[in-house]
């Protein structure tokens, strides 16, 4: 088994058209964040160097795609 699992986006395309709620999270650094011109409205913001810490805070009744450049 691998360390992570991989989605495509159009696979995370369709189970949102199908009307699966996704949450996304996005751990870029805090400069390519703020450079950044496109980020996913509603998406979670925690860097990686904080996401142990909270873990708590990520919903676990949803499926969660984290994502980075």
């Amino acid at each position: 088994m691998t360390d992570s699992l991989r989605i495509r986006k159009e696979d995370v395309k369709h189970r949102m058209d199908s009307g699966e709620e996704v949450v996304f999270i996005d751990v870029r650094n805090p400069g390519p964040w703020e450079q950044a011109a496109r980020k996913i409205k509603g998406a979670i913001r925690i860097g990686l160097k904080e996401l142990d810490q909270r873990l708590g805070s990520i919903p676990k009744d949803k499926p969660v795609v984290t994502y980075c450049t």
